[in-house]
């Protein structure tokens, strides 16, 4: 079972501020399947690769504004660190926690 499946919470530090993200990994079947949310939208995530504690993919938003983005992580148990950059602006720091089964959803603010 890949490690990264479950709900993630996770903060994006950009240069216009820290977004909170909700992310979601599962298995359908067919292979890795994910989503990423805010409070203005939901994408699907691609190109999905767990290679050991180290997992990349690929997403696009439009808000704040249209960018695709690629994000590299390393797993530590529940933790998760890296970046993600979008095309050539500066790379993003991104954190985040798996939330525990029945945990609740945290309060929203940014994103």
């Amino acid at each position: 079972m890949p490690p990264i499946l479950g709900t993630w919470d996770v903060q994006l530090k950009t240069p216009i501020g820290t977004l909170n993200v909700v992310f979601v990994f599962t298995d359908d079947g067919s292979g890795l399947a994910g989503t990423a949310s805010t409070r203005a939208e939901t994408v699907p995530l691609r190109a999905i690769v767990c290679d050991g504690p180290r997992v990349t993919w690929r997403q696009s938003v439009t808000r704040p504004m249209r960018l695709n983005l690629d994000f590299d992580v390393v797993l530590d148990g529940d933790a998760l660190t890296g970046h993600s950059r979008a095309g050539r602006l500066p790379r993003s720091t991104v954190t985040g926690t798996r939330r525990r089964a029945g945990e609740p959803e945290p309060p929203t603010r940014g994103g």
